[in-house]
């Protein structure tokens, strides 16, 4: 699409938004039902280009992509009432008689960009949220993904309203796209791209979401129920060949339990896809040579316990455990994105905290411990966009969980109702009677003014009295002043 064809639709979109049509309650839940008879009507066409790009199992697509965002469409139904309705807030003293409230406006017309490891879940996720709080919207799908590029884009318009949504269905760049007025943009993708997002955002001050990834760690200590641990871990790292952004990225194990936990995993991984995972239907595959080539250098980092093994032809690379790591190897400094996991040793949480505290803040963080102490120390001592305890990845899919980064690893939240704000101006509004309008407030300061203003200023009343009090002051605030010195 040229610039002045994508400008075009764009202001054809802004005229749409700008008529006030998209904020109607009605509408956007219209918008979300269509969504999900989409996926109803198109499943077997959206599992058959996952497999395709990055042969996911039957299970593997329902649960991290078709199945999700029906879950989180119809989390988005059931609560938009109530999210979109105002909140009171409470109104000082002084300030009585008034309401005070916020209200949310949708911020316009949004770009949002995927990305290639869970196509249809990263860019439909943000539309669910952009639809939610009234937004008219840009969606450009991954095309590095391209099965699902092409059916998602081909299938997607046939749903929506064509004059508040534009799918971009060809090779239209990312820098013409980023050359437009946006009233917010959303990503998903690298770290070097979210730094070009931001300052393309620069020119006309867009608000951004930034989805980035990281080195996300799971942290084991002595306590830990290591063949618990062991399944959630291998299940995290290796679901979707390990192209996951919240995947565990690296083990800091207490070095007491190194040998079982270890053996735990081997165990696990043999369970899980088979004496050869790339006979496993059950497993998926790299997205593309390049990613392939990128990630089988990582093997020269370390030593395999298990895996090892790969297949350029087939974009295939086992399941694989690296021990004997180095902490300053090339795999220990890039986030692998791939089914590639090294396991480091400390002498204990202490040293595990200080390993994590030195690096880039992750995307996610997970510790494994059954002790309750050790579990707090360690969560009130690590920064990250989320974290589990006991557990990985599935603090995404509590709808009432924010997911977004923090720092390197990103900027803005959603999922649920956050998705919903991160879309939205929350405007402030003060609503003020003009019934009582003391002189304390307007100059000239002379006399008593000043006291009696901080006198009313350090006054509070419990929220359940602010009513009355308003009234109260509506009838005779006058005379209720007098006795305020």
């Amino acid at each position: 699409m040229d610039e002045k064809t994508l400008t075009e639709n764009i202001d054809r979109l802004r005229k749409t938004f700008d008529s006030g049509k998209t904020k109607d309650l009605g509408w956007r839940k219209t918008q979300l039902k269509k969504l999900s008879l989409m996926f109803t009507e198109h499943y077997t066409d959206f599992e058959s280009a996952l497999l395709a790009d990055l042969n996911k199992s039957p299970f593997e697509c329902y649960a991290t992509e078709i199945g999700f965002l029906e879950h989180e469409v119809n989390y988005a139904l059931e609560h938009l009432d109530t999210w979109a309705k105002p909140k009171s807030v409470s109104t000082p003293v002084f300030m009585l008689p008034a309401e005070s409230y916020v209200m949310f406006e949708p911020l316009g017309v949004s770009l949002i960009l995927g990305a290639w490891n869970y196509p249809i879940q990263l860019t439909l996720g943000p539309l669910v949220a952009a639809i939610a709080a009234g937004n008219a919207a840009v969606i450009k799908l991954p095309r590095t993904a391209r099965n699902v590029f092409q059916t998602v884009s081909s299938i997607l318009p046939q749903y929506l309203d064509p004059d508040a949504f534009l799918v971009i269905d060809d090779d239209t760049a990312n820098n013409v796209l980023l050359d437009q007025r946006w009233d917010k943009i959303f990503f998903t993708g690298s770290t070097e791209v979210g730094r070009i997002i931001m300052q393309a955002a620069v020119k006309h001050l867009t608000p951004v979401t930034l989805e980035l990834g990281g080195k996300s760690p799971a942290l084991v200590d002595k306590t830990a129920n290591l063949a618990v641990a062991a399944r959630r871990i291998a299940q995290g790292k290796f679901f979707n060949a390990g192209q996951t952004c919240v995947s565990p990225d690296y083990i800091l194990v207490q070095e007491s339990v190194l040998d079982a936990l270890i053996a735990e995993l081997i165990r696990v991984l043999r369970e899980f896809y088979g004496e050869d995972p790339q006979q496993s239907p059950e497993y998926a595959r790299i997205i593309n040579t390049r990613q392939f080539d990128a990630l089988i250098k990582y093997f020269e980092d370390g030593e395999a316990v298990i895996g090892g093994q790969s297949n350029r032809d087939e974009l295939f690379i086992a399941p694989t455990i690296l021990k004997n790591v180095s902490p300053d190897s090339p795999v220990m400094q890039n986030e692998i994105f791939g089914p590639i996991l090294p396991i480091l040793p400390v002498k204990d949480m202490d040293e595990a905290l200080q390993f994590v505290q030195k690096r880039e803040k992750p995307l996610a963080f997970y510790i494994f411990s059954e002790n309750r102490d050790t579990i707090q120390k360690v969560l009130s001592n690590s920064t990250s966009g989320g974290a589990c305890v006991n557990e990985t990845m599935n603090h995404l899919v509590v709808p009432g969980l924010p997911f977004g980064g923090v720092g390197n690893s990103g900027m803005g939240k959603y999922h649920g109702e956050w998705g919903f704000r991160e879309f939205s101006n929350a405007r402030a509004v003060l609503d003020h009677d003009t019934s009582f309008d003391p002189d304390v407030r307007y100059p000239p300061y002379a006399g008593e003014k000043l006291g009696r203003m901080k006198s009313l200023m350090s006054l509070r009343i419990p929220a359940a009295f602010e009513s009355l009090t308003g009234r109260l002051l509506s009838v005779m605030g006058d005379f209720i002043l007098k006795f305020i010195h």
